[in-house]
Order: structure tokens, then C-alpha cells, then sequence
């Protein structure tokens, strides 16, 4: 976009967010869809990336429902050409990214020692990698503008230990550290970086065994968490939010 524009102050009642495009990592499932779905609701030209075909032309559609432009594209985040290629795709077809979601991630559990190089390299690749690569993309852009939101999904494993979450731990440990340091880095030119953190999501992702649904987040609960961050007033910073179920697991 060749004009300035401010996600808070160019609001109009009911669709606040109508002056802003946003690109959602891992936005074809799970929580990921939850939020490109509430920020296309909230008036959010959206783009969405996947990995799988499919999946990713389903969420396109559902999206496409909403009335707001819809950009989605085949992409591994871990990748730094396919970072690239993805952001000035998203940049020609929608317009400046003022919204970053950070949301792409994997599990993968299991005593640390019994795991292998590639199993490091792809978890911390997808949940850590990944933020860096997008983030630095589009942050250029946010700068000059002086505005923008870079939303990172961590976990509340990024604040808690467990066993057999050494790998995963590992990731949302160090991408707790990176949102905090990209917020004090950025907030001077007007950008919030902010982190929400999780508990137990009922989503596909849940691999570490079954529990009860009424005992869990649902994917709208985060994507409720997200906006509430782009919603907030243009003076304030929520730099990280825990959600967490009402009833213990």
C-alpha cells in the first residue's frame, strides 16, 4: 500500500481491522484457521500458508465466504526463499502486510536423547526458525510505515518443563526470548510485538494423548486472545498473553 494506514485509528465500527492485511502462518487448520477466519471477520484483507494442498485450498474457500481479499500459498516457512517468495506474493496480491501471525508449528514428543538431528532440525525449523524469517521479512516495510503487529503463538510449554517435551520445550523456550527482544527492538518505530500462550488446544496438533474436550481450549479461544491484542488501544502493549482452560485437564 502506497498510503499510510493504522489498524487502530482507521477503524470503522464492526469491522476494525478493514484497513489492515494480514498473513497467517499455518493457516489452513487448527488454530491457525481460527484466526485467519476471526481476523477476515474483523475486515482483514488475509493470507493464509500451508503445506498441504488440500487442506489449504478448503480454508481458501471458507475464508473467500467472508467478502475480504484472500491471498494462500503453498509454503515451508523453515525456508528462507520460500519466506520471500510468500511475503511479496502476499504484498502484490493484497497489499503492505500490517499483521504478522506467527502461528505455524509442530510437536513432536519424546525423550530428547532418543531423538535425532533431523527431529531438532525440523521442530526448531517450523517453531522458531520460521518467526525469525517471516518476522525480518516484513519488518523493513512495518518500519517505514511506522505501525504494525507481529503476533507470535508460543505455548505455555514455553514457560513450563514436562517429560518427553525437551524438543518442543526447546522451540517455545527460545521463541519466547526472540518475541521479547523483537518488541523492545521494534516498539520504538511503533510496531507491538506480541506472544500468546496457549494450554491444551483441542486441534489435531494434540499428540500428547487423549483428554476430555470440555477440559480444553478450543481454537477460538486463541483466535479470541489474538483479537483482543489487534483490538487494544493504540497506546497500550499486551506483550503476552497465557489462555488457559477454566477446568484443570
Amino acid at each position: 500500500m502506497s498510503q499510510k494506514t493504522s489498524i487502530n485509528s482507521s477503524s470503522r465500527e464492526g469491522v476494525p481491522l478493514s484497513a489492515a492485511v494480514a498473513l497467517v502462518t499455518g493457516g489452513s487448520r487448527g488454530i491457525g484457521r481460527a484466526i485467519a477466519l476471526r481476523l477476515a471477520k474483523l475486515g482483514a484483507g488475509v493470507a493464509i500458508c500451508g503445506r498441504n494442498a488440500p487442506v489449504l485450498r478448503a480454508a481458501e474457500a471458507e475464508l473467500e465466504k467472508s467478502g475480504t481479499p484472500v491471498y494462500a500459498q503453498i509454503a515451508d516457512v523453515s525456508q528462507s526463499a520460500d519466506v520471500t517468495d510468500l511475503v511479496l506474493k502476499t504484498q502484490a496480491a493484497l497489499g503492505r502486510i500490517s499483521i504478522l501471525v506467527n502461528n505455524a508449528g509442530i510437536g513432536l514428543f519424546g525423550p530428547a536423547h532418543e531423538k535425532t538431528e533431523a527431529d531438532w532440525d525440523r521442530v526448531l525449523g517450523t517453531n522458531l526458525k520460521s518467526v525469525f524469517l517471516l518476522s525480518r521479512a516484513v519488518a523493513p516495510a512495518m518500519i517505514q510505515q511506522g505501525a504494525g503487529d507481529i503476533i507470535n503463538i508460543s505455548s505455555l510449554a514455553g514457560r513450563n518443563t514436562f517429560a518427553g517435551g525437551g524438543i518442543y520445550c526447546a522451540s517455545k523456550w527460545g521463541l519466547q526470548g526472540l518475541s521479547a527482544c523483537m518488541a523492545e527492538d521494534l516498539r520504538g518505530h511503533g510496531i507491538r510485538v506480541s506472544v500468546v500462550c496457549p494450554g491444551s488446544v483441542a486441534t489435531e496438533f494434540s499428540a500428547r494423548g487423549s483428554k476430555d474436550p470440555s477440559k480444553v481450549l478450543s481454537p477460538e479461544d486463541v483466535a479470541h486472545a489474538v483479537e483482543m491484542i489487534l483490538t487494544q488501544g493504540p497506546q497500550s502493549f499486551l506483550s503476552e498473553v497465557h489462555v488457559r482452560p477454566l477446568q484443570k485437564p
